[in-house]
C-alpha cells in the first residue's frame, strides 16, 4: 500500500487539552478518572470528562472539542485556514446503533465544526459513523482519496466521542459492560478527540511515522454473542496487515490497543498473539493509553496514532532494540476488527543497503 505519513495531530482529552499534554500523561501513566455524577450500583461511577472553563455538553462539546485538536493538527503544516479547501475532512463519530446517540449527529457536525475554525473543507470530507473501528475505515478513505487525485497533499482524519451520557452508560450497565463498585470487568468511560493529519511519505517529510499496513476481520464470537472465542476476526487483520506492510514480527518493536478494561479484550488479544506471532517474541510489550483517558469509542484511531507519533519522535517508544514497527489493533463492540502497522519513516526512507 502507499504509506500515509502522520505529519501533525491534535488531542484532547481528560489529561490534556494538547497532544503534548496527553502524551505526557499517558507515557508516566496519569489518569484524568474522576467522580461522574452518574450512579449505579449505588455508588457514583468513574469518568474522564474534558473539563471546560465554561459549561458545555452535548453536540456543542463534541464540536468544540474536535475543532480543538484540529486546529493543533492543522497549525504546523497550514499557513492560513484558507488552504484548508484542499484537505478533505474525515470525521469519525459513533456507530449509529449506539445508544443514547446525539440526535442528528451526522448531518449537522461537519458544518458546525467547520464554523467553529472558521474554515472550509474539500468536497470529499465526509462523516464516518462506525465508532471505534471508524479511524481505520477513514485511513482506508484517506489513501484511496490521495490515490486517485495527485492534487490533495493532505488529509485529516478526525475522531471525537463521548460515552459520559446517561442513555450510554445505562445501556451498558445493563449488560454488565461498566465499571462500577460491584462490578470490576468494565471499562471507565470517557470522551475526548483526536486528529492527524496525513500526506505522502516523503524522505524530506518531518513526520515520525506511516501507516503502511491496514488489516480488517469478522470476528464470529463478540463480546455478548456467548460463542467460544477464538480471535479469528482479530487474527485474520493482523494477518492482512503484516501481509500489505511487508514486514515480519522481527520487526515490531510493541503494540498499541484499544483495550479499555474489559477482561474480553484482553483474552482476545493474548489469543491472536499465540496464533500469529512467529517466530515466538522474548518481550512483545502491550500499551493500552485508554488506562489514562477512559473508553473514547470513535477517538480511538487517531489518539493510538498521535501517541505513537510522539513515542517515535521523542524516542521514548518501547522495544526500539526488537524493530521499528508498531501492531495497532482495534476491536468494535459487534463483529469488526482492524489492525494496523506503523513503521518508523526514518527506517522506511532509509537508501537500500544502509546498516
Amino acid at each position: 500500500m502507499t504509506p500515509l505519513a502522520v505529519l501533525s495531530s491534535g488531542m484532547v482529552t481528560g489529561v490534556g487539552w494538547s497532544t503534548a499534554a496527553a502524551c505526557a500523561a499517558i507515557r508516566v501513566g496519569i489518569s484524568g478518572f474522576v467522580e461522574t455524577e452518574f450512579m449505579y450500583d449505588g455508588a457514583f461511577v468513574q469518568g474522564c470528562p474534558v473539563p471546560f472553563d465554561a459549561p458545555c455538553r452535548g453536540l456543542s462539546k463534541l464540536v468544540e472539542m474536535a475543532a480543538t485538536a484540529l486546529d493543533e493538527a492543522l497549525a504546523p503544516a497550514v499557513a492560513g485556514h484558507a488552504e484548508t479547501e484542499r484537505i478533505p475532512l474525515l470525521l469519525c463519530v459513533s456507530e449509529t446503533s449506539r445508544a443514547g446517540r446525539f440526535s442528528g449527529l451526522e448531518s449537522t457536525i461537519l458544518d458546525s465544526v467547520a464554523e467553529c475554525l472558521g474554515c472550509a473543507f474539500h468536497s470529499r470530507s465526509t462523516v464516518i459513523p462506525d465508532g471505534r473501528i471508524g479511524g481505520v475505515h477513514a485511513l482506508m478513505l484517506a489513501r484511496e482519496i490521495m490515490d486517485q487525485d495527485r492534487e490533495i497533499e493532505h488529509t485529516l482524519v478526525c475522531g471525537v466521542d463521548t460515552l459520559l451520557v446517561t442513555k450510554t452508560l445505562d445501556h451498558y450497565h445493563k449488560r454488565r459492560r461498566l465499571l462500577t463498585a460491584r462490578h470490576s470487568d468494565g471499562f471507565i468511560p470517557g470522551e475526548a478527540a483526536g486528529a492527524v493529519l496525513l500526506g505522502r511519505l516523503r524522505s524530506e517529510s518531518r513526520a515520525s511515522i506511516a501507516v503502511t499496513g491496514i488489516g480488517l476481520g469478522e470476528e464470529p464470537a463478540p463480546i455478548d454473542s456467548g460463542k467460544p472465542l477464538r480471535a479469528d476476526g482479530l487474527v485474520m487483520a493482523i494477518r492482512e496487515a503484516m501481509s500489505e506492510a511487508g514486514i515480519g514480527f522481527d520487526q515490531l518493536a510493541y503494540r498499541l490497543t484499544d483495550n479499555s478494561g474489559e477482561q474480553f479484550g484482553y483474552k482476545e488479544s493474548a489469543l491472536a498473539m499465540t496464533r500469529v506471532v512467529r517466530p515466538v517474541k522474548p518481550e512483545f510489550d502491550i500499551q493500552h493509553p485508554a488506562d489514562c483517558i477512559g473508553e473514547v469509542g470513535a477517538a480511538t484511531v487517531p489518539t493510538l496514532l498521535a501517541v505513537a507519533s510522539v513515542s517515535e519522535s521523542k524516542g521514548y517508544a518501547p522495544g526500539r532494540f526488537m524493530g521499528d514497527g508498531v501492531l495497532c489493533h482495534i476491536g468494535s463492540d459487534g463483529a469488526a476488527r482492524a489492525a494496523l502497522v506503523l513503521r518508523s519513516v526514518s527506517a522506511l526512507c532509509q537508501p537500500p543497503g544502509a546498516a
